[in-house]
Order: structure tokens, then sequence, then C-alpha cells
């Protein structure tokens, strides 16, 4: 489910079933070279696309939230204590995991002061998102962070 009208109707029925919450960490900078501004870019439609499939292939246990965006040159140490104040708000939904999915691998010096669970996934290569070599790296990628995601879940 994401973040639409329709699909909240259909989450406040069947909350009790969607234990699960992720959100996208998207960072964000109109202050860099052309070519880290189309990198960033780049980063983001590849993030909507991974985050988008990863919540269609467990429809009706998962919760994509809006991504969360960050400027890039902020510390992450206020975006942490950012997010925990995120995580309390999606804590009032029954909701026993949260995921933060993201990129960027600055996030893992601050992962064990993140409430929830920190997803960094590398960072493909710029390229065509419709080719078919990059579509097999996305769904490689997709495949070992559900499997991930699937070992919180039989803990």
């Amino acid at each position: 489910m994401k973040w639409k009208k329709q699909d909240i109707q259909q989450y406040v029925k069947s909350k009790e079933y969607i234990d699960t919450a992720i959100i996208p960490l998207v960072p964000f900078s109109l202050d860099r070279s052309d070519e880290e501004l189309a990198s960033l870019t780049y980063q983001n439609e590849v993030m909507e696309l991974f985050s988008d499939r990863l919540e269609k292939e467990y429809k009706g246990r998962v919760f994509r939230l809006p991504s969360y965006t960050y400027i890039k040159s902020s510390t992450l140490e206020q975006e942490t204590e950012r997010l925990n104040l995120f995580y309390e708000e999606i804590s009032k939904q029954p909701f026993k995991y949260v995921f933060w999915l993201t990129f960027d691998s600055r996030w893992k010096k601050y992962e064990k002061g993140l409430e929830g669970h920190l997803l960094w996934v590398p960072v493909m290569k710029e390229g065509d998102l419709n080719n078919e070599e990059t579509q097999k790296l996305l769904l490689d990628q997709l495949e070992q962070v559900t499997d991930l995601i699937k070992s919180y879940w039989s803990e």
C-alpha cells in the first residue's frame, strides 16, 4: 500500500494485517555540480521504482510511506533525530517493523542511533531505467532486500 487515498481507505479496514512500514530516504540538493545534480535525481528515480516494486511484491503486508527527503549537505546526526521523531509518529499505528531504505552509505554510521531498521542498498550506476540490464540489476537488488526483510519477519 502507498500513501494514496484509495490505499489509505483499504489500510484503515485491514491495518491489523499490515505490520511493515517502508520509508525511502532521499537526499536533495540544488547546490551541487551539474553531474551530482543529475546523479541525485537519478537516485531518486531509482528509489521510487525500487520502493514501488517492493511495495507491490508485499501488498497487503507492507505500507510504503512518503519518501523522507533531506538536504544532502545536512548533518545526518540531526537527520537521525528527525527520523526518530518520524518513527514516533509511525509507531502510533500498529507497525511491528519499520524500514528506512537508502542508497546513501553515510547512513550506516548512524544506524545504531536510528529507531527501526536501516536497509542500505548500493546505488546503481547511472543508466537507462528501461534497459534490460538495468532492470535485471534492480531485480537482483530487490531480491536481496526482500530476503533481508523476510529474515526480520521470521525472528
